[in-house]
């Protein structure tokens, strides 16, 4: 089992020139979704021009991680400077800006192995145009490959700003899915704090609420920088096309909202449980309080009779032990009732 799992990790991640997949789209051919190879795109974007119809394009989804991803791009590819720029700058801080005659994006998205962890995000950088579109990460994601799925199944995008906005979409539906998992997990740990059994699972909402924090300040900028861009569209991005994603973005914001909600419910329930903590340590407090209330007595005299010293009071009394026994019990009943009347 190892090995085939090895196997299919070195499978997926790319070709020789690292292209993970690549597919020729063009809705007049008999065939409106076709795979390619890396040798087929490079042939494809040499010759300038699509072999059937003007309003075909490329989409090459790229592992960085591969040492001839990035050659092969500068070869074949003639992307914008900005695209190896956002490649080099290490930020994985959100945004969608014009370059040239294309567009450029650097979103985040999670892990295709994805623990709910918040360390289990990555970026994924985009270069949208007329003709061609180029994907590349280090790491699988979830939403790309979401994508990846959808478009071996049949799902062929007219455009390359169509094929944009499918993988928005893709994006917002595996953040539904995180929500939905976060939701589950909050509400099995509320169960167990009304019920008392919260013990070992606090700890799990300081992971899910850092999680939740860091998704929302990474993925927060997108709708707004994707709605600046929408202010003034490439030439050749058509209006529907434009409209469908105004559609995307709104969908990514209603998302987010629910994501700042859970993380108010996630605060809401930390605080509950730090109340109930309290709670227990000043109940325990209490206890250990009555306690030394109750020996204080005892010690105090059992101190002052143990001196060695001449003219100890009752010490050749024949009760002399049953009358100090007494008066120990008489401070320790005094001291009990003062402290319980006062916790009362």
């Amino acid at each position: 089992m190892p090995a085939l799992h090895d196997l299919a990790a070195n499978s997926y991640g790319g070709d020789e020139a690292g292209l993970i997949c690549g597919y020729l789209f063009d809705a007049a051919a008999p065939e409106p979704v076709r795979a390619i190879d890396s040798a087929q795109a490079a042939a494809w974007l040499d010759t300038g021009a699509p072999p059937s119809s003007d309003s075909a394009f490329l989409w090459l989804h790229f592992n960085l991680s591969h040492a001839q991803a990035e050659r092969w791009l500068l070869r074949h590819a003639q992307l914008s400077d900005t695209f190896y720029e956002a490649l080099h700058e290490g930020l994985p801080s959100t945004r969608i800006e014009r370059a040239d005659d294309s567009l450029i994006a650097v979103i985040n998205d999670v892990h295709f192995e994805f623990s709910f962890e918040p360390s289990d995000i990555s970026t994924l950088w985009i270069s949208v145009g007329p003709r061609l579109v180029v994907t590349a990460r280090a790491k699988p994601l979830r939403s790309v490959d979401a994508l990846r799925t959808a478009v071996k199944a049949g799902d062929a995008p007219r455009s390359t700003t169509e094929l944009l906005e499918h993988l928005l979409r893709a994006q917002a539906d595996v953040l539904v899915k995180i929500v939905r998992g976060v939701t589950s997990r909050i509400d099995r740990i509320e169960d167990e704090l009304l019920a008392g059994r919260l013990d070992h699972k606090r700890a799990r909402l300081g992971v899910l609420r850092r999680l939740l924090v860091r998704l929302q300040r990474l993925l927060a900028p997108e709708p707004a920088a994707l709605f600046r861009l929408l202010q003034g569209p490439p030439a050749w991005m058509a209006e529907p096309d434009a409209q469908e994603l105004r559609g995307s973005t709104e969908e990514f914001s209603v998302v987010l909202r629910d994501m700042q909600a859970l993380q108010e419910r996630i605060k809401l329930l930390q605080e509950e449980i730090a109340a109930n903590v309290n709670e227990d340590n000043n109940r325990s407090l209490f206890v250990l309080t009555v306690v030394t209330v109750l020996a204080l007595p005892i010690n105090i005299l059992a101190g002052l009779f143990g001196m060695n010293v001449g003219g100890i009071p009752l010490a050749e009394h024949k009760y002399g032990f049953w009358i100090v026994v007494a008066i120990v019990a008489s401070f320790t009943a005094v001291a009990a009732w003062t402290a319980f009347r006062k916790k009362r």
